[in-house]
């Protein structure tokens, strides 16, 4: 029995993995399926701050 080529490489998990990344977003993890569809999970807890109190906000909660 022939192994089926991939339907993905792991150069294209990579590059979805940095565009999140590059998003600003913190990535808890990454779902590939058969078809070649890569699913990057992030996690609830990076938030991009919308004015400088959140970002302050932000900066000091992680320090704590």
């Amino acid at each position: 029995m022939a192994r089926t080529p991939a339907s993905f490489k792991q150069t294209d998990v990579l590059r979805a993995v940095k565009a999140v990344q590059a998003a600003g977003l913190e990535v808890a993890g990454v779902e590939a399926a058969p078809d070649g569809t890569i699913r990057v999970l992030t996690s609830k807890s990076s938030q991009v701050p919308t004015s400088p109190f959140d970002e302050w906000k932000q900066r000091h909660a992680s320090s704590s």
